[in-house]
């Protein structure tokens, strides 16, 4: 199912690169562990050598690592898989924002190229809708088609944030690792071009942090705030709260606080701040 084409890394700097494109340096490999730790760990041996905003992209991750210590593999060539690395100098404060910014370009992506309904599930999980898929407990018609993963990166001259992010494109049914997981080529029964994929990707993340950036990281400020309450599914929605040691909080999640944290308001009218380093998983309550 669907066309396995190698990435040409020749197109995509010709498309990426400066001064044309946003990105000052973009390496495509055949094969990778993760993108995130070969990226971080390049960042961290020769930090000048990823200067701007910086890209690893791999045709085939046989390591790819998620929140809580989630590790997959995905078939060659079937994923979109790819860090992006930047040097923000905003304040920490507001770095939580970055995964969420990450989201939303990578729902603007997909609604551009895919034509699909994309959304966001705070804190890193892009949405599609399952055609003709049954009801699935805390998933409802949604499903997976992606994920992001952020990480604070130290190296020689201050710190980077590496964002990791995976795209499921043309797996078949049954290479995808659970029920919640879909493809763009099972929910659209088509073809998806992963270089458009990525190019509309990169682009909108880019135009994203450039935003994000020319007010200092006050998303407010951007109307950035705004755009993600928009496309986020999990804003309005009961839910479920699986936290570290067993904890469990369920309410309605009212909205993101100035940090990007999810706000979530229980039963007996308390509210919650949930931080996404803290979060098992956050499900729907049907």
């Amino acid at each position: 199912m669907g066309d396995r084409a190698q990435l040409r890394g020749s197109v995509l700097r010709e498309l990426l690169l400066e001064p044309a494109g946003p990105v000052g340096r973009l390496e495509v490999v055949a094969r990778v562990g993760s993108t995130n730790s070969e990226l971080s760990a390049a960042l961290t041996r020769d930090p000048a050598a990823w200067p701007g905003m910086g890209m690893l992209v791999a045709d085939h991750q046989v390591g790819g690592r998620g929140r809580s210590g989630r590790d997959w593999e995905t078939p060659a060539r079937a994923a979109l898989t790819l860090s992006i690395s930047v040097w923000p100098t905003e304040p920490v404060a507001n770095l939580g924002w970055l995964p969420v910014l990450t989201g939303l370009a990578s729902v603007h992506a997909l609604r551009a190229t895919a034509g699909v309904q994309a959304t966001l599930k705070w804190p890193n999980d892009l949405l599609i809708p399952a055609p003709h898929a049954a009801e699935l407990a805390g998933w409802g018609l949604q499903r997976k088609v992606g994920g992001i993963l952020s990480e604070l990166v130290t190296t020689p001259v201050g710190p980077a944030v590496v964002l990791g992010i995976g795209l499921n494109v043309s797996q078949t049914p049954a290479e995808l690792p659970v029920p919640s997981a879909i493809s763009l080529a099972v929910a659209e029964a088509r073809d998806v071009d992963r270089e458009v994929l990525l190019v509309a990707l990169v682009t909108s993340f880019a135009d994203v942090y450039a935003r994000w950036r020319a007010v200092g990281g006050d998303v407010v400020a951007a109307g950035l705030a705004d755009e993600v309450a928009s496309v986020c599914a999990t804003i309005g929605q009961r839910v479920h709260v699986a936290l570290p040691g067993g904890g469990v909080l369920v309410g309605l999640a009212l909205r993101l606080d100035p940090e990007g944290e999810l706000v979530v308001l229980d039963d007996v009218g308390t509210e919650h701040v949930v931080l996404a380093g803290d979060v098992l998983h956050v499900r729907a309550v049907n």
